[in-house]
C-alpha cells in the first residue's frame, strides 16, 4: 500500500505542478475534455476521493451515498455540497488537496487486499488506490494539454497500463459484449527504456508501444488510429479500439 500510495502523491504533486498557480479565469477556461472547464475537473477528482475517504472510513454513510447515486437523487459532484462547488478556484484546490490527504492516509492504513465497497462491485483496496492514480493521470493530462504544459513521463504509468491489462474483460463486458478466451501478449517500453510485459510469450495477437501512448489509448484520450500503439492479430486491434477501465457508458473521448 505504501508503494501505490507514494505514486498516488507523486502523481498529485504534478498535477500542482499545472494547476497551482492557476488565475480565476484559468480555473473557468474550458479544457481540451469538451464540457469541462478546469473547476469541474478537479471538483470530479475531488469529489471521487471524498467518496473513497467516506467508504475507507464510514461504510454505513457511504451505503447510503451510494443508494442516493445509484437512485439519481444525486451526482457524485453533488455529493459534497453546495459550499464546495462554489469555491473559487484556489480556494477549491486546497479543499482537494486535503480530502486526497485524507484518502491516502486512510489507504495506507488498510491491507492491500482488504474488500473495499465501492461503485458498482466490491474493490480491493490497493486497486482503489491505482484507480485513483489513474483517474489523476488522466485528467491532469486534460488540463496539462488545455495550458500547454509538458506533463511528465514517469514509471507510474506501469500502474496504468496495470490496470489496464488486467480489465481487458471488462472493456468488452462494459459493452455488452462476450470477452474472448485467446490472451493477448502485452509489450510496452517504460520511460527509462525498460520492457513492461503482460501476457504468453507466444500469444498470436500481441499490442507493443510505449507506455506513454498504450495508457493515452487506453484512457480514451488518444484513438487506436491517431497512436503510436502496434497491434497484430484481430483480437488486439479489437481491445485496444474498445479499450476503458472504469465504469461508464462507452465513449471514444471523455472523462474518466
Amino acid at each position: 500500500m505504501d508503494q501505490i500510495c507514494d505514486d498516488l502523491e507523486a502523481e498529485t504533486e504534478a498535477l500542482t505542478a499545472v494547476v497551482g498557480h492557476l488565475n480565476e479565469e484559468q480555473w473557468r477556461a474550458p479544457t481540451v475534455a469538451e464540457g469541462w472547464d478546469s473547476h469541474e475537473t478537479v471538483l470530479h477528482l475531488g469529489a471521487a476521493d471524498w467518496l473513497a475517504h467516506l467508504t475507507l472510513t464510514d461504510p454505513a454513510s457511504f451505503a447510503v451515498a451510494q443508494g442516493r447515486m445509484s437512485s439519481g437523487e444525486a451526482s457524485l459532484n453533488s455529493m459534497v455540497g453546495p459550499e464546495v462547488r462554489s469555491l473559487l478556484g484556489a480556494d477549491l484546490w486546497r479543499w482537494f488537496l486535503k480530502v486526497r490527504t485524507d484518502m491516502i492516509d486512510a489507504l495506507r492504513r488498510r491491507d492491500p487486499k482488504d474488500r473495499i465497497a465501492w461503485v458498482g462491485p466490491e474493490i480491493g483496496a490497493r486497486s482503489m488506490a491505482t484507480g485513483r492514480l489513474v483517474e489523476t493521470w488522466t485528467h491532469s493530462h486534460d488540463l496539462a494539454d488545455t495550458f500547454g504544459v509538458e506533463y511528465p513521463q514517469t514509471d507510474r504509468l506501469r500502474n496504468i497500463a496495470h490496470i489496464g491489462v488486467i480489465t481487458r474483460d471488462f472493456s468488452y463486458v462494459n459493452r455488452g459484449l462476450t470477452p474472448p478466451v485467446d490472451p493477448v501478449r502485452v509489450e510496452l517500453t517504460g520511460p527509462m527504456g525498460d520492457i513492461w510485459a503482460w501476457g504468453p510469450e507466444d500469444a498470436a495477437h500481441r499490442v507493443s508501444a510505449t507506455a506513454y501512448e498504450f495508457c493515452l489509448v487506453l484512457t480514451r484520450r488518444r484513438p487506436l488510429s491517431d497512436s503510436a500503439v502496434h497491434t497484430q492479430g484481430r483480437l488486439a486491434t479489437e481491445w485496444m479500439e474498445i479499450a476503458q477501465p472504469w465504469i461508464e457508458p462507452p465513449r471514444i473521448s471523455d472523462m474518466a
